[in-house]
């Protein structure tokens, strides 16, 4: 089995959806870094404000998302991986519409040229799918049909779940990722929906302070409520260890030994599997700003507060099942790096 440093192995192009926004350019960044520039970024480029995201990256093609499918049928490139990062994420949004649009049908568009054409796939589910964890935060594929969101969002991303469980026909490889509360750079442009951790950097800059929301339950502290974070860079290098190992399966049909099990195709949740609280974030926040923590608590706004998670942790034993023993950033790591390396020093990666 490949180990989990290993690069993408060498293909045809590999085509990212969702380029321009915080993960897919991160995804970008990263392969580039891994020396990959065989790449097709996908995404909607006619959004000034993303640009800074990607056009510094190397790559070979650009392609409008609405066009997307009439260019591959009219240039037919070599296509051997497909990491599908593009989505409508805002849960503010409750337009069950705007969300099926993006999130249900064009993935399953994805997903019909990936099997006819035999491409590897890995696109972005959500921890959004487990609505208020009453079922847990278990990636075994029983448990979709279940779950019941707590916003359009979260349900079209479990929708599309749940369908792909259910093909028949399906790409070699392929793997819905439970992403848990994802941080880090190139997600200035996200406003609202930007991470606490961004709040809280600009809120620290102007006010030197940072507001938190109260918790509306008896059962957890203001500022105690509890997601597992994970970073960004974790993300992207598992979305690339799936890729090398499920490809190296797919040419080599390798046998494995009994000390690990075949890498199987499916939902993988991707966190830490750590829970931490929000006043952990803000603090870590401070600290990468050589500051002390200076936190004060404000009410939820009403249109989210019967939708918020109070907890979540990932369950992460079917990732570390499948082989990948790469330990993750902890939180003040992972922070730390953040506001250090990027939005202190005003950079994008």
């Amino acid at each position: 089995m490949a180990d989990n440093n290993t690069a993408a192995v060498n293909c045809g192009y590999i085509i990212v959806t969702g380029a321009a926004g915080f993960i897919g350019s991160c995804m970008a960044q990263y392969l580039n870094e891994q020396g990959h520039t065989n790449l097709i970024l996908v995404d909607d480029f006619g959004v000034e404000a993303k640009r800074v995201n990607w056009e510094r990256k190397q790559f070979e093609h650009i392609v409008e998302r609405q066009g997307l499918f009439e260019w591959l049928e009219r240039e037919n490139p070599t296509i051997d991986c497909f990491i599908h990062l593009g989505a409508r994420t805002d849960t503010t949004e409750f337009d069950y519409a705007v969300h099926e649009a993006l999130n249900v049908v064009y993935s399953q568009d994805v997903w019909h040229y990936c099997t006819a054409n035999q491409v590897p796939l890995i696109y972005a589910s959500s921890a959004a799918t487990y609505g208020s964890g009453q079922l847990g935060y278990d990636d075994s594929h029983e448990l979709p049909e279940k779950l019941q969101p707590l916003n359009p969002y979260g349900i079209s991303k479990n929708e599309f779940d749940k369908w792909a469980l259910k093909q028949t026909e399906t790409p070699p490889f392929w793997a819905g990722l439970k992403f848990f509360n994802v941080y880090g750079p190139n997600e200035y442009h996200k406003g609202r929906m930007a991470s606490v951790i961004w709040h809280s950097f600009n809120q620290i800059k102007k006010d030197g302070l940072v507001k938190l929301f109260k918790s509306h339950r008896h059962d957890f502290k203001d500022g105690e409520q509890l997601r597992d974070f994970v970073y960004v860079k974790d993300l992207v290098k598992v979305i690339d260890w799936l890729l090398v190992v499920s490809q190296n399966q797919s040419v080599n049909d390798l046998r494995l030994t009994t000390d690990h099990l075949r890498l199987s195709s499916g939902l993988y949740n991707l966190g830490t599997g750590t829970a931490r609280s929000f006043y952990d974030l803000a603090a870590a926040t401070f600290r990468g700003m050589d500051k002390e923590p200076n936190i004060a608590f404000v009410d939820m706004p009403i249109d989210i507060r019967d939708k918020y998670q109070y907890f979540t942790e990932a369950n992460m034993q079917k990732l570390r099942n499948a082989g990948y023993t790469d330990e993750f950033y902890t939180l003040e790591a992972g922070v730390g790096d953040y506001v250090r390396n990027y939005l202190v020093a005003g950079k994008i990666y």
